[in-house]
């Protein structure tokens, strides 16, 4: 049975605060912006913190009870080029801070094999589902493989794996209805709705800077008092 939740995507919190996605942002002004989703949300909310910000496994602890003071329930963790050892350490004191909190954190583990081409090509279900068990037994729930596509190797995944399974939008990939057949359980957007946003906005300020004229503006625009209600 589905759940209602919210997740974040890095890329969205990054620009909405004027960096660049990519490790980049102050850990300050993330978990801000964390507070702030959590007062105006009234369903679970899951955090992508990237690589965590740091390797080092006592700073790591403080960092995770920080986002979950934040208001975070979730948390997509990634091993980007580090090592699988590297994320299984995160992971374990994720795991350890949260219970120590008393919070059953949910920890999404992403892995970058297909996304940096960590292996062959031939290799690649092979690479993750050995990382797969190695984030399970470190305290993992979800397993997120960004950039598979292909309808055999997501069943393959799904069905070698104890974990949720996690894919992300992205040209190619089946409809919902058909990836949920293949065993799937999570479907992450990423930042293509911040980036349809960016070019529609661009595009209607180019066009009224040029021709001055209005009607764009409020064309498709939702009621002000329907957003401002929302806060």
């Amino acid at each position: 049975m589905a759940r209602r939740a919210i997740a974040t995507t890095s890329a969205g919190v990054a620009w909405s605060l004027g960096y660049r996605d990519g490790n980049a942002v102050p850990l300050y002004g993330h978990l801000a912006s964390v507070a702030a989703i959590a007062r105006v949300t009234r369903v679970p909310l899951s955090v992508d913190i990237e690589a965590g910000y740091t390797d080092d496994e006592a700073e790591m602890a403080r960092t995770i009870a920080r986002f979950i003071e934040a208001g975070a329930v979730g948390i997509n963790i990634q091993d980007g080029a580090g090592t699988p050892d590297l994320l299984c350490r995160k992971i374990e004191r994720t795991r350890e801070t949260a219970e120590r909190l008393g919070i059953r954190l949910y920890i999404n583990a992403r892995t970058d094999v297909y996304a940096r081409a960590l292996a062959a090509a031939s290799d690649r279900v092979k690479e993750v589902l050995a990382r797969a068990r190695q984030y399970r037994d470190a305290g993992a729930d979800g397993l997120f493989v960004l950039g598979v596509t292909d309808r055999t190797e997501i069943r393959e995944i799904a069905k070698g794996t104890e974990l949720l399974l996690n894919v992300i939008a992205w040209p190619g990939l089946p409809a919902a209805a058909e990836l949920s057949a293949l065993g799937l359980s999570r479907i992450s957007v990423r930042s293509w709705i911040p980036q349809t946003l960016w070019l529609q906005t661009s595009t209607l300020v180019t066009n009224f800077l040029a021709d001055g004229r209005s009607e764009a503006l409020f064309e498709h625009a939702a009621p002000y008092p329907e957003i401002n209600a929302y806060f």
